[in-house]
């Protein structure tokens, strides 16, 4: 069983930089990358090493053999009594330096590139200005365009509106007006933004297209009988507008096109999309794992040179002032903080390290193969175990993190799974019991979707003998709708 040293030594109350600690812990790459800006902006004893820069210093490499580890103690990230002559040695570089086998060649890849987006509101209001309006119906179009929440609804009523405008705006109208202005929001794209439900948001869209006997339909079915289709009462439909199946189901087709959040399929909303980059990549070489940490999750940082020579001209000040000794408590408490934040950062980067070493020894089979079949069942307390730490401080890691493996992107958490036993005895994992679930649905005859005491027969058949209430856990934690609402004409 492979184990690590790497230990917390958290008491029940966390000292504020062990809480810094865990939070710097749980940041993905991006964030990570935003918050060390956020430090070198505000501390300025805290500088980042350019690649001019020509600093000796040790490499830092992290042990991943099978070994037993000594215990490692993080007591050493707090600092008190600060001795002066600490700051002033002339080896400006922290005493690690991240550029080992361990971690990606991205240090160069420090910045995406991304376009400036429109947002989703300022393209409205840009829509808004190619309309001949009086500077009143301006007023009331822009204060509507404000009211519409990002999935492109406005969930208010119109005398809310009207009220609100009164007393927030000095915007005095009636109901009448609003209503007329909001016809003319409702023509802007994309088609149903500024519908006040989904039934209205479906319409909106339905009468954007070129009319057809199809469309006709969908739009009575949606006008007259919403409550009915919402059920997918299909016979009571047919019944109603004396129409064929195929007419019907060519009319649905048309329905279950349209996009029933318009505003969150607006291009310019794709910022607010984090773009993930994994803060680990897994390779087989020779037929062995290599797991390497993302370089950009590891700066050069050192102190600054310019604090420590004004700390050594304090030093050397025979009589100091008052002022002086205020400067240099300032001076003191940067350089403090500089320090511990490479102490800290150093330590994230072990802790992100053996975790993942962890979870890619314990899941090897998986990693090696790509069988989702071969995942074992794991959960934070066997990697907790493994690498000696705190079990939030793996949830920390897992939970946010991404690792590229030979078979696309990974979510670390995905990873982990509970157990069942299958008619066999043999223990396997929820992800394998879910992919078969998930497998029998998708082959279900949809005019007869199969209810959930149905699937956990089928399931019991195939080996896994599971009780209908599972089925129904597992198929919600899947995004499945139940049989009645998977039927399909």
């Amino acid at each position: 069983m492979l184990k690590h040293s790497l230990q917390f030594k958290l008491s029940q109350k966390l000292s504020p930089q062990q809480i810094q600690l865990m939070k710097l812990i749980q940041l993905p790459t991006q964030a990570f990358e935003q918050r060390l800006q956020e430090e070198l902006v505000e501390n300025p004893a805290l500088e980042e090493s350019s690649k001019e820069d020509n600093y000796e210093a040790d490499d830092y490499e992290v042990n991943t053999n099978d070994d037993d580890y000594d215990d490692y103690d993080n007591d050493h990230i707090d600092t008190q009594d600060i001795n002066i002559d600490e700051y002033l040695s002339n080896d400006e570089t922290p005493d690690y330096k991240y550029q080992t086998n361990n971690y990606s060649d991205d240090d160069d890849d420090k910045s995406l590139p991304f376009a400036a987006p429109v947002s989703f509101h300022q393209d409205l209001i840009n829509q808004l200005n190619t309309f001949i309006l009086s500077d009143d119906e301006r007023d009331i179009a822009e204060f509507l365009v404000g009211s519409i929440d990002d999935m492109g609804y406005i969930r208010r009523t119109t005398q809310d509106i009207v009220d609100d405008m009164a007393f927030t705006q000095g915007i005095y109208t009636d109901e009448a007006t609003v209503e007329r202005i909001l016809h003319l929001v409702q023509d802007l794209e994309p088609a149903g933004v500024g519908a006040r439900d989904l039934q209205e948001c479906l319409l909106l869209q339905l009468k954007h297209k070129t009319p057809s006997d199809s469309i006709n339909l969908a739009i009575q079915v949606i006008e007259q009988q919403f409550d009915a289709f919402s059920k997918k009462h299909y016979d009571k439909l047919l019944q109603k507008f004396d129409v064929s199946q195929q007419q019907l189901r060519k009319a649905i087709d048309e329905i279950e096109k349209l996009n029933p959040k318009p505003g969150g399929s607006f291009d310019g909303n794709q910022k607010m999309v984090e773009h993930i980059v994994p803060d680990f990549t897994i390779r087989i070489v020779d037929g062995e794992l290599e797991l390497l940490l993302n370089g950009r999750n590891a700066p050069e940082l050192h102190v600054s040179k310019d604090y420590q020579e004004m700390l050594q001209s304090y030093k050397d000040t025979s009589e100091k002032s008052s002022s002086q000794k205020d400067a240099v408590q300032f001076i003191k408490q940067k350089l403090d903080s500089a320090k511990w934040f490479i102490d800290a950062i150093k330590q994230r980067q072990e802790t992100l390290y053996v975790t993942m070493n962890a979870i890619m020894f314990y899941q090897q089979e998986y990693f090696l193969e790509g069988e989702e079949t071969k995942l074992r069942p794991m959960i934070l307390k066997d990697i907790a175990d493994m690498v000696g730490l705190d079990i939030s401080t793996v949830s920390r890691v897992a939970n946010s993190k991404y690792v590229d493996t030979p078979y696309g992107t990974k979510l670390i958490k995905e990873f982990f799974s509970e157990s069942m036993t299958n008619d066999q005895g043999e223990e396997v994992s929820t992800i394998e019991i879910k992919n078969i679930l998930q497998q029998v649905i998708s082959e279900e005859d949809k005019k007869k979707p199969l209810p959930d005491d149905q699937l956990a027969e089928i399931l019991k058949e195939r080996g896994y003998p599971i009780a209908r209430r599972t089925i129904a856990k597992y198929r919600e934690q899947l995004d499945i709708p139940v049989a009645r609402l998977r039927k399909k004409i």
